[in-house]
């Protein structure tokens, strides 16, 4: 740990805010873009939206504690659970990832934002193929 003095000034720290919605649209493009290409293949038409918390009904449905209790969520019909014919007026599958929740986990621990938000952007879109968490952290092992 670097104390006042002794280079401190090369690092203007007080310029910096936290990453904007904007920021982390541009981070989950490129956490996207550098998942394997036959896992981003197969995602199909889903959507990424990024927001500073989840709205109230998703507190409620999934009985949070707080709007921080969540990362990020998948909201649609798992290709899994997908019927062989699709409905017509259905919503596209989409991936939410939640920024304050995220800054707050980032901030109490040692990952870097980046990972971060690869890490949920993952673990979401695994949920729309019915992928196990072992499966999950193998698609991570294989991004850069």
């Amino acid at each position: 740990m670097r104390l006042f003095g002794g280079g401190a000034a090369e690092f203007d720290w007080k310029e910096l805010k936290a990453p904007e919605i904007d920021d982390f649209e541009a981070m989950a493009a490129e956490a996207y873009a550098a998942l394997p290409a036959d896992f981003r293949a197969l995602t199909g038409e889903i959507e990424i939206r990024v927001s500073d918390f989840p709205d109230e009904d998703v507190v409620k449905e999934m009985e949070l504690e707080s709007d921080f209790d969540i990362l990020g969520l998948f909201v649609g019909t798992g290709l899994a659970h997908d019927a062989a014919v699709p409905e017509t007026g259905r919503l596209p599958n989409r991936v939410w990832l939640y920024r304050r929740p995220i800054l707050d986990y980032w901030a109490e621990h040692e990952e870097k934002l980046g990972d971060i938000v690869s890490h949920v952007l993952v673990h979401e879109i695994g949920h729309h193929f019915g992928l196990s968490d072992d499966d999950m952290y193998g698609i991570e092992d294989e991004t850069p």
